[in-house]
């Protein structure tokens, strides 16, 4: 075979030899086209790792509202707060602190909002239970004593702040428990809308649950992690003092508290 006829060969096939190199680049690239890229997996909540701070309201100095029968609020969220804590460590949650302050009003709401700062708190429940205004107060005797009454109002109610960096996840959580609160037959206190209810009056955020704006409070303003505040029922109205008092609506709303807590955490 002669040169002439050789090379005509070879320029002959440059066409087909570009041309399978184009096939191959065309199909290689239909088929990074076909591969999807698989998205990396959202986080998920481990129960054993999330952090609970369980904020016991008031100190043993400054011991809040003072019940129908004398006695005093810090005593009834301080069993209330163990309970759940018990109850949340039971169902996993091992990293649930229960967190008792000491010192006066003031100065234990700072120590708490630092507390729950440095422990990188996921969420705060500030546990507490309800009074009313002391214009609203009728005086009776019990035991001898001169004490003071409402059974006007009762209920449960729970509490958020919209200057909460993570206001939207605290006002997920109270409308989970305040569901569950609901689900067990208990009502939330309506008294908060009232004009009545004066410099204690707040905007109510969830009309079915019983979530309200307060934010005012420290513990739900600054604490750098979502936070609510439960008002778990009202010690100054006198039948619902001695439900406060049952074992049986604490394990009430413990269970609330715990069935909320794995749904919330189920859905971060």
């Amino acid at each position: 075979m002669s040169w002439r006829i050789t090379a005509a060969i070879v320029v002959s096939l440059i066409p087909l030899l570009v041309s399978s190199v184009d096939d191959s680049e065309a199909a290689a690239a239909r088929k990074a086209a076909r591969v999807k890229v698989k998205p990396s997996a959202p986080e998920t909540c481990d129960p054993r790792k999330f952090r609970i701070i369980l904020d016991v309201g008031h100190t043993s100095e400054a011991q809040g509202a003072t019940s129908a029968r004398n006695d005093v609020e810090f005593g009834f969220n301080l069993y209330l707060t163990r309970l759940i804590g018990t109850r949340l460590k039971s169902a996993g949650f091992a990293a649930t602190r229960v967190l008792v302050t000491d010192g006066k009003a003031k100065a234990s709401l700072l120590k708490r909002v630092a507390t729950a700062n440095a422990d990188h708190a996921d969420l705060v429940l500030s546990i507490h239970h309800d009074s009313v205004p002391d214009k609203l107060l009728e005086e009776w005797e019990f035991d001898g004593s001169r004490s003071w009454f409402s059974d006007r109002f009762s209920g449960h109610s729970l509490f958020v702040s919209e200057r909460n960096p993570h206001f939207t996840d605290s006002l997920s959580f109270a409308r989970l428990l305040g569901k569950e609160l609901k689900a067990g037959g208990l009502h939330y206190a309506s008294q908060y809308t009232l004009p009545l209810m004066g410099r204690y009056r707040h905007p109510l955020l969830d009309k079915d649950v019983g979530v309200y704006r307060y934010d005012a409070l420290v513990v739900l303003s600054q604490t750098r992690s979502a936070a609510v505040l439960l008002e778990a029922g009202s010690i100054i109205n006198r039948d619902e003092e001695m439900a406060m008092n049952s074992p049986e609506r604490r394990e009430l709303i413990a269970t609330a508290v715990v069935t909320a807590m794995r749904t919330y955490c189920g859905k971060r």
